[in-house]
Formats: C-alpha cells, structure tokens, sequence
C-alpha cells in the first residue's frame, strides 16, 4: 500500500521537474503543475488507463489539460510514466525544435491528446471526446463485447471556467449525459491579474448541477485519500458527467510565492527554488527524481498489459462480428470506406448533371443525402439552424431523436463555437467524421475554434451558409463581405466557395478525403444557376481554380470568380463578346488548393502577361494576390444593407454589365485606349 507520504513524494517529483523546466528556459508557468501535482498524482497512477508505448491505442482513456499553460504538468506526467519524452526533452522545455512547447500540441508531444492553448477549448474538446466514446461504444458494442469503453479526464481551472465557450459545451454534456466526462477544476482563486474574487464569483457547483452534472467538493486538492474517494464516487455515475471541485493552492510547497499570483507565469527564482526544495525536503538536484520514484511511476507495464487484454478481447469481437471489427479498424485509422472510389465517383455523375437553379446549400444537402448512408462515419449537426444550413440529410439521425438507434446527427443549439470546439474533440478522439453548420457570418463565433482545428491538422468540415449579401433582407448584420477573406488567411483550411452543385459535391469529396486538416463550405442562400455537365473535369475542380469556360478568340482578359459570382461571370464574357472582347472564365472554388498547385498548373490558368478581373461579393482585399497591381477586383468594401438580394446585387455594381465594363476599361488603360463599353 502506499502511504501518505510517499505519495506526497511522487507528486513532488512532479512539482520539481516542473519547476526545474520553468527556471532554466527562464520562461513558463509554474504555479498551475505546483498545485495540481496531488491529484495528478492520483489519477494517473491509480485511474488513467494508458499505455505509453502506444499513444495511439484506440481504448485508451483520453486525458485532457485544458489550462493548458500548465504544460510542465502534462510533460512532467508523460516523461515519468514512461512515454516517448526523454528528460533532455524538457530541460529544453520552450525551446525551438523541443517536444515541450509552451502549450501542449497534440501531434507534437506523443501522449499529448489535444492542443491546449486558448482557454475554455480545452474542456470543449474533452466534451467532445466523451460525446465520440459514448457514439462509438452505442455504434459498435455488442453484449459480452464492450470494445469502446473508456473516460474521459480533464483539468481545467477559473479561467476555463471564465471563458464563456466552457458553459455551451458543458450543458451540452450534461443533455447528453455523458457520464465517462470527469473533471477536475482547479479553484486556487488565482488568474493573472490576481485574486478572482473581484471579477468571478460564480457558484460553480451550482452552475454544473444546473448543467446536470454530478459535482463532488469542494475537497482538498492536495489531499490524496480525498482525491481518490472522489474519483471512485465519480466513476459510479450511470448517466451524467461530473466535476470535482479541487480547493489548491497555486504554487503550493512554494513558502514566499504560495497562493499568489506572481507564481502563476514566471519562474520562481534561484532563492525561492531553494526554499521550496527545503520546505518540501526534496534534497535533489535540478531534474533529477529518485529511482524508487520513477519505478512507481512507470506505467509501461501495466500500459501493456492492459492494451494486450483488449487486444484479446477485440480478437473474440472480430470473429463474431468480423463487418463490424472492420469497419471499426478503418474508422480509427482515419480511413474511407473501401469502395469509396466508387461513392465519390457516383456522387460527382449525379452531381454533374443537375440543371436549373439550386442553392449551393441545398447542392450540400443532396450530397448529404447521397453520403451519410454511405459512409457511416460522418457525424452532422448545425447551431440551431439545421433547417437553414440544410445539414440534415435522408439518413441522418438525431440525438434528441433517435430513440434506440445510433444518432448520427447533433443538434447543438445556438452555441457555435461550443459546436466547433466540441467537433474537434470527436475529429481528435478518431472514429467519427465531424462537421456543423451555421450561418457564415457567425463563423466569428467559431474562428478560434476553427484556428484550432487547422493548427491541429483536424479532418473537421464547417459549413456555412448565407455566404453573402444574397441572403437579402437580414441585412448587414446577418451578411458576412469579410469573412471568407479573413477565414482563408487561416493557414491550412481549405475554404470552398462552389459555384454550382458539381463543385459542391467536389468540395464535399475532398473535404472528406483530406487528412490533414480541416475545410470550410461556404454556401449560398440563393440560388445558383448550374455551369454545366464537366464530371470529367472534376479533377480540374479539385484543384480549386481552372479555366471553367475559355475565350472564344485571341484572350484579351480573364475573370476570376468565386461561388455565386460565377455567373455573373459567365454573363459578362457572353456581353464581352458580342462587343468582340475575348476573356476567360476561371472558377476558383479554393484558393487554398490552387495556390498548392504546381507553377504550371497556376500559369496555364493564370497567364501572368493577361490582365485580371476578380468578383466575389465579398471584401476586395484577399483577390490582389491574383490580379496584381494593374488588375482590378470588384467586390465589396464595405458592410451590406437589407433589401432583397437581386437590389443589392444591382446597388454593390456585383452585375455582368458593370462587370464587362470594368474588363474593358482595364484592357484600355493597360493598352492605351480609351475604353468604351
């Protein structure tokens, strides 16, 4: 058994690695792993089910550290219990090139299950983890086979709580009782301007009952029977997810520092390390532990033994049910459905040959109707706007719903970047494809969440719809001119604007295909007229910008376009020439992709000695990249207005007759004549 006191050494081999971290990059934040270091100790040495030979084991409990400026705490855990992280690895703790960044970055640090920086997401994510093992274990137990059947664990502290993405995503867990949630807040009462008590005062246990979560606590933080008591009481809930409210002391077994706010961010000093280590008897020198430390913090072997038990378990499930173990082993590979050339191919024939005018939105949702059947692992939803953005499709299923079928469809309610936050969580746990919607210009809700999922390289699909002034009468408030430029700043998202349903059902099939991070969708309202049978071009599509319709004669001029301005486009070239002007058309669906193209892809669509016109009624600024300086752009600077949407498509210039009359006089100008259109 161990006692009281050795376990107060194991936690204090986590104080000091992280304090020795801290002080030698001169640079961290000491005083969240001081204080957090007991109940640390407790869960992953008598809870967290891991194996640290392999981060990647499909059952493994997830363990998430939402204030994520407390990464000393996480790499101090990883690198004693035996995962790939050497000590050298945090003596050069914030360095350039290291495992041990300033915050956590899944993909990064092996054992590191989300990247935690902007506080709040954190415990999003870990909703969303929950939310992925409670469908999955729905999906594919089977009685006598519970091959999903792990918990999700969190640390968060007051400033998690401050951010108000904590509260969308935690009563999103408590409707959905996602009792394998527990987690631990950290209330020292401490932030960075000092004690909280002037600008939070919540009644935290009560806002989590409300939520419908199991609360247990206050209990001392630093004391492990209590701790221990409390984590066996949490895992007894059958239907809610709870939190154990943990009273610390930031920067505890610090005696000048302790409870204080100057130990929150910055190294604790040469004098008072030195008082630490006396007030803590730990008589070490700077990053070392004992041996008999470390052996008690080895989880390798029992991480084994423990993945090797499920192995056998999953080796009965497989030759029972041999479709299901497949399709299981697929999913957490990140894999399509085998025969997914096929669906994709089908899905772009139907798509090719619609006519007539469609909403790009509606184009989405008959893709959805074709693939949700199709690839079982896709998980939709929409903030409260599903019958707008058109997310639902035949097969889809929804939560509140679904009675005793698998739910495959979430509703999130108007909680946007909860939405995006917890759909990073179910990309990062594996197994499900996610993706949500919501209005376009309420992706300033979601952007950081959408950042997140790009700077974590996350298979994650945004769709939003009402993608410009052509939503009409809503106004300006509900019309987004800056933010399809803003969102394609974002490095790594694929942002697809289509013009039609062929290059809808493109954009969806390579936003599924992608591995490496997330895309965006955005969608119109109104209707769009369709650009042509061109199911053999589709590889062209893919590519996100190619000559849609070329000049009819010497090319004098090209027009770039995006989604609903592409028509506006084909107009403008049809005016062109009856006047003798010859311009092509090129459809520039993702900018994002067409710049990864190869240079002679760009210069065959792109010829630098022609001028360019560029149209999206959206903020100008994003297309000078491909007009350069003696092109033109026309779109808008400028916020919208309400009217109906062909009002302002007129009022904005956004026309084929304005259009062909800014071609013109740009040809002028460069050549020398005066233009006359």
């Amino acid at each position: 058994m161990t006692t009281t006191a050795f376990r107060r050494d194991l936690a204090n081999a986590v104080r000091f690695l992280a304090i020795d971290a801290v002080e030698q990059a001169k640079s961290g934040h000491p005083g969240a792993p001081m204080g957090m270091a007991d109940i640390a100790e407790v869960l992953w040495r008598d809870h967290l089910r891991h194996n640290p030979a392999n981060p990647q084991w499909a059952d493994r409990d997830r363990f998430v550290l939402s204030n994520g400026h407390g990464s000393m705490l996480i790499y101090a855990l990883l690198h004693l219990t035996g995962y790939d992280l050497p000590l050298d690895e945090l003596k050069r703790f914030r360095q350039f090139g290291s495992k041990t960044a300033g915050h956590p970055e899944v993909g990064h640090t092996p054992g590191v299950e989300t990247t935690t920086g902007p506080l709040g997401q954190g415990i999003s994510n870990a909703v969303g983890m929950a939310l992925a093992e409670k469908l999955l274990a729905q999906r594919y137990n089977r009685p006598g086979h519970a091959i999903v059947d792990h918990r999700t664990w969190a640390f968060l502290g007051d400033g998690c709580m401050m951010e108000g993405i904590s509260h969308e995503a935690c009563a999103l867990a408590g409707v959905w009782g996602l009792n394998k949630l527990v987690a631990f807040y950290d209330d020292n009462g401490i932030s960075i301007d000092g004690h909280v008590e002037g600008w939070f005062r919540d009644d935290t246990g009560a806002r989590f009952r409300a939520y419908g979560w199991d609360v247990i606590g206050p209990i001392d933080g630093h004391d492990a029977i209590a701790v221990a008591a409390a984590i066996a009481e949490a895992r007894q809930s059958r239907s809610k997810p709870t939190l154990i409210v943990c009273r610390t002391q930031i920067g505890w077994g610090s005696p000048n520092k302790v409870g204080s706010h100057d130990v929150h961010g910055a190294p604790l000093g040469a004098a008072e390390n030195a008082a630490t280590r006396a007030a803590l008897n730990w008589p070490h020198a700077p990053f070392e532990v004992p041996a008999a430390l470390r052996s008690a913090w080895d989880a390798r072997a029992s991480g084994a033994a423990a993945e090797a038990q499920w192995q056998l378990e999953f080796s009965a499930y497989r030759a029972q049910y041999p479709e299901l173990a497949a399709e299981f082993e697929r999913t957490q590979a990140g894999g399509l459905p085998e025969n997914w050339p096929e669906i994709r191919a089908e899905l772009l024939a139907q798509a090719a040959v619609k006519n007539g005018g469609i909403a790009s939105r509606k184009s989405s949702q008959n893709c959805l109707d074709f693939l949700i059947d199709r690839v079982p692992e896709l998980l939709g939803g929409s903030a409260d706007l599903t019958g707008s953005n058109l997310t639902a499709g035949k097969g889809s299923v929804a939560w509140h719903a679904a009675g005793e079928r698998t739910p495959n469809y979430i509703s999130y309610g108007v909680r946007e970047f909860g939405m995006a936050a917890i759909m990073n969580g179910v990309a990062l746990h594996g197994g499900l494809i996610p993706y949500g919607g919501t209005f376009a210009v309420f992706s300033d809700y979601s952007r950081n969440a959408i950042r997140m999922s790009a700077l974590m390289q996350q298979r994650v699909v945004h769709v939003l719809t009402h993608d410009s002034i052509g939503l009409g009468e809503d106004g300006p408030t509900h019309q987004p001119v800056e933010h399809v430029g803003s969102l394609r700043l974002i490095p790594g998202l694929d942002v697809w604007r289509p013009c039609d349903e062929l290059e809808t059902a493109v954009a969806w099939a390579e936003s599924l295909e992608r591995r490496d991070g997330p895309s965006a969708l955005f969608l119109s309202r109104q209707n769009l007229d369709q650009c042509g049978d061109r199911a053999g071009r589709a590889e062209e599509i893919a590519r996100g910008g190619y000559v849609l319709r070329d000049a009819d004669g010497p090319l004098q001029a090209l027009i770039i376009a995006t989604g609903s301005e592409v028509g506006i486009a084909l107009e403008a070239q049809h005016e062109l020439a009856t006047h003798g002007v010859a311009v092509r058309v090129v459809s520039m669906p993702c900018c994002a992709r067409f710049d990864r193209q190869k240079s002679a892809w760009k210069r065959a669509v792109l010829p630098p000695e022609v001028v360019r016109i560029a149209i999206e009624a959206a903020h100008p600024d994003p297309w000078r990249k491909y007009v350069g300086l003696v092109g033109e752009v026309v779109g808008i600077d400028r916020f919208g207005a309400s009217a109906p949407a062909p009002a302002l498509y007129e009022h904005f210039g956004l026309t084929a007759r304005h259009l062909a009359s800014v071609v013109v006089e740009t040809i002028a100008r460069e050549s020398g004549n005066d233009g006359d259109f």
